[in-house]
């Protein structure tokens, strides 16, 4: 039985890559888009309150108005609305397929790429990763990481009703952590490395958490460390020596990376700087590797601060310019 063949295969299902397939359709390009879980899937596992930083014109997509409630869209809205965008476009979607792996054909023949997924096997001209980092936190490397009662994401405050709870960060996952869990009645600690709050945090919440840790209600130690966790206790390096506090769970707000596995199975040239950015043509997006793309915060390597919805949206119309162009005749 013959493979489907796809002028674009498009790897991930977050707003960018439903970007990537909007703007292949309208080219008139055989497209699909492979998503390992949901749609949207990491919008998906933000918290349940989580409120985004950008406004919700930043945040749309194909042209698809995205009208929010407040000044700012929740996340309950943003999944309602890119729904939304997925069926106005009728969008060539398979969901809860992973790609396992990517296999690059020899030069000069009729396709470039096959590509293995959980489901089935597909070849393509072209493929784009538009895959986030959600999926990977940053560890602590530390003893008694791998314990049950620490989380490295957080959905919801409830559980943690009247529990000792450390936080580790000062970015705004922590913070929004940190002041949930509190008016939910929790006992809260934060754990940062830096001197202060982060300054980059949502100007709103800022100044939240600035005043519970000065009036007390919150207990933050700075310029420290989580050394070791316990099932009853942590011990934290602080610049007054170490301590060791009372606990049931840790929240480790620390951060995400990019799963570069598939990455070097298709041979992509990674930067051998700090922060590992692959290699892709500004202009274009095209990577190292003949109609291999890159789009949204892919491009940025452990970079994951740099590229969101609302500054990478336009990485899709490059992209699908660009294949367009090399099929014109």
């Amino acid at each position: 039985m013959s493979l489907p063949v796809y002028q674009l295969l498009i790897v991930g299902g977050g707003p960018i890559g439903l970007a990537c397939g909007i703007e292949a359709s309208k080219a008139g390009l055989p497209y699909l888009i492979l998503e390992k879980g949901c749609l949207v899937n990491s919008l998906y596992h933000y918290p349940q309150g989580m409120t985004f930083f950008s406004t919700a014109d930043r945040l749309e997509i194909g042209g698809v108005p995205f009208i929010a409630h407040g000044e700012k869209p929740t996340r309950r809205e943003a999944l309602d609305y890119y729904r939304r965008v997925a069926s106005h476009w009728q969008l060539q979607l398979k969901l809860y397929e992973a790609v396992t792996q990517i296999e690059t054909l020899p030069a000069g023949g009729p396709v470039r790429l096959r590509v293995r997924t959980s489901r089935g096997e597909y070849l393509a001209q072209n493929l784009v990763f538009a895959t986030g980092f959600y999926d990977q936190p940053n560890w602590l490397g530390i003893p008694g990481e791998e314990l049950p009662k620490v989380r490295h994401y957080f959905t919801e405050a409830h559980p943690y009703a009247f529990q000792k709870v450390v936080v580790v960060g000062a970015a705004n996952s922590a913070v929004d952590a940190a002041l949930e869990t509190y008016r939910k009645g929790a006992e809260v600690t934060m754990i940062v490395r830096q001197a202060e709050v982060r300054p980059g945090v949502k100007y709103w919440v800022r100044p939240d958490i600035i005043n519970r840790i000065q009036e007390g209600s919150i207990k933050a130690y700075f310029n420290s460390q989580l050394t070791a966790i316990r099932p009853g206790e942590v011990d934290v390096a602080t610049p007054q020596g170490p301590i060791t506090l009372a606990n049931d769970f840790v929240l480790a707000m620390t951060g995400y990376r990019p799963d570069y596995g598939l990455f070097e199975q298709v041979g992509l040239q990674i930067g051998t700087d700090p922060m590992q950015k692959p290699y892709y043509e500004p202009l274009t997006h095209q990577t190292n590797v003949p109609g291999v793309y890159l789009a949204g915060v892919a491009c940025g390597g452990l970079e994951t601060n740099k590229w969101f919805i609302e500054n990478s949206r336009g990485h899709a119309e490059l992209i699908v310019g660009h294949i367009t162009a090399q099929l014109a005749p």
